[in-house]
């Protein structure tokens, strides 16, 4: 039998649009599907944030109970802390050098903090342009590449390394943080603001015009800094005002060490303790709004966010103010040496977790890189010393050799897991601790009865190391030379 013939059927609009709204339902499923496979496909962004002279022991989550850094603390809460990172000498351009590079000074050849001539003008000259960097594999890797902040490794005008975003400063030093000199868009400019918040800001507006892509943000503080005539000045920031005629229990007023040679005017001083406290609290302000970025953005489970020093700084533990190079002979304490290391990428790296190896800023850019799938693309030459904690980021547990090193042209040093010895070229002084016993290096045991084995293990050690790693052109022990002017002669 037939079926009788039925008119068209007829739909109102609406009805049309429901249809082929629910005929697409599976096309934008499948569209959504893609996209996210894709979003967990791509290689994780990389915040490394690097502040200017900070001692570890000056934030929160390293026992500090004076000193507000809620979002820094934060970010060691849910990553992993490293309790026993050094770094590998006592000043800016060097240990930058080496996070960059994972080389030593003496393969770098940046010994010291770089001469001013260098940074601007005609003998400007980028001083790791014989390198492949970090920046260097992670453009050539796909990732978009961008520096807010201090740089200091020559040629400062020019965008360098791999990056393509540059806002920076002309020179090293820090002065102030208001009314500076930066350069932006291949000039030098006036800023009038705070310039923590201008480098925070600059870093925002990177990963805001790149997060659609793979990024690397390398944001370069100059603060805390803490140096310089500044400190006898007040600071301007919005923390002033708390830290104004506070006690700072993690000030030590002691007696001045005899080896002070710099920072003599600030040591003890009140002023100098509200003034360190308030740019820590200035930075972590910094740190907290990328932080929020990054969650606004959808790109917290995306990003490895390192945060690190460049270098340690003593606020008057055993009676001493500043860095290695503030003392007469070059001085390699601990606390110049010990800087913050926390690694945070939620659902990678696993929270509240903390370190107990020994890392240096060496192993820094081959850890890194591993870390991202990139293990591979670490540059062959010059060979790096340094070592992959990478499967430790993620909480495996590592067998690791607890032993770094340490050099500032003349001086040199081995930090073992109880056991510290320091070298002068050529004639010393010598110095040796017990690690164990003796944390704050009070006692010198270098000549004690008793000490001689381990002292001649440690010098055979040390020797070996630089043996093995230094180019003659940079080893200063063996007449080579320095990209920087020399600190000591």
């Amino acid at each position: 039998m037939r079926l009788p013939s039925l008119p068209p059927l007829q739909l109102p609009p609406a009805a049309i649009g429901r249809g082929v709204f629910r005929f697409c339902l599976p096309f934008f499923a499948v569209l959504a599907t893609a996209l996210a496979l894709r979003a967990a496909e791509r290689p994780p962004n990389l915040v490394f944030i690097l502040t200017d002279n900070q001692g570890a022991w000056t934030l929160g989550c390293y026992g500090n109970p004076d000193i507000r850094t809620p979002h820094i603390d934060r970010l060691a809460s849910e990553g992993v802390r490293f309790t026993r990172a050094l770094s590998s000498n006592p000043v800016c351009s060097p240990t930058r050098a080496t996070f960059l590079t994972g080389l030593i000074p003496s393969q770098h050849g940046v010994h010291s903090f770089l001469d001013p001539q260098y940074m601007m003008g005609p003998k400007a000259y980028n001083t790791l342009q014989e390198f492949t960097s970090l920046g260097e594999v992670l453009r050539d890797s796909g990732y978009t590449c961008g520096l807010s902040g201090k740089w200091h490794l020559g040629d400062n005008l020019k965008p360098a390394e791999g990056f393509s975003f540059w806002v920076t400063k002309p020179d090293g030093s820090t002065r102030e943080f208001y009314d500076q000199d930066v350069i932006e868009n291949g000039r030098v400019r006036k800023e009038s603001g705070y310039t923590t918040d201008l480098w925070t800001r600059k870093g925002i507006e990177f990963i805001e015009q790149n997060q659609s892509r793979p990024f690397f943000l390398f944001l370069a503080y100059n603060g805390p800094y803490v140096l310089g005539p500044m400190m006898n000045r007040p600071a301007r920031n919005r923390h002033a005002a708390y830290y104004k005629g506070r006690h700072f229990e993690s000030f030590p007023v002691d007696a001045m060490h005899p080896w002070q040679q710099a920072n003599k005017q600030f040591h003890n001083q009140q002023v100098a303790m509200e003034r360190t406290a308030a740019e820590v609290s200035g930075v972590d302000d910094g740190v907290g709004d990328v932080l929020a970025t990054l969650k606004r953005l959808g790109l917290e489970e995306n990003t490895l966010v390192v945060y690190a020093s460049d270098q340690g700084w003593m606020g008057g533990q055993n009676g001493m103010w500043g860095m290695g190079d503030h003392f007469q002979p070059t001085g390699a304490h601990e606390l110049m040496m010990q800087i913050p290391l926390i690694f945070r990428q939620p659902g990678r790296i696993p929270a509240g977790q903390t370190s107990d190896h020994l890392v240096s800023n060496y192993d820094f850019m081959p850890s890194v890189l591993r870390y991202l799938g990139l293990g591979a693309k670490l540059p062959a030459g010059p060979v790096s010393p340094g070592r992959d904690f990478s499967p430790t980021l993620r909480g495996t547990v590592q067998t690791w050799d607890n032993v770094v090193f340490y050099e500032m042209e003349t001086t040199r040093a081995i930090r073992a897991e109880r056991w510290k010895y320091v070298a002068r070229f050529p004639n010393g002084p010598f110095e040796l601790y017990d690690m164990q016993e003796d944390p704050r290096e009070r006692f010198n045991r270098y000549g004690q009865p008793g000490t001689e084995a381990i002292r001649a293990d440690l010098a055979r050690r040390l020797d070996a190391f630089f043996d093995r790693y230094a180019d003659p052109k940079y080893n200063v022990w063996k007449g080579g030379g320095s990209k920087a002017k020399r600190h000591t002669e």
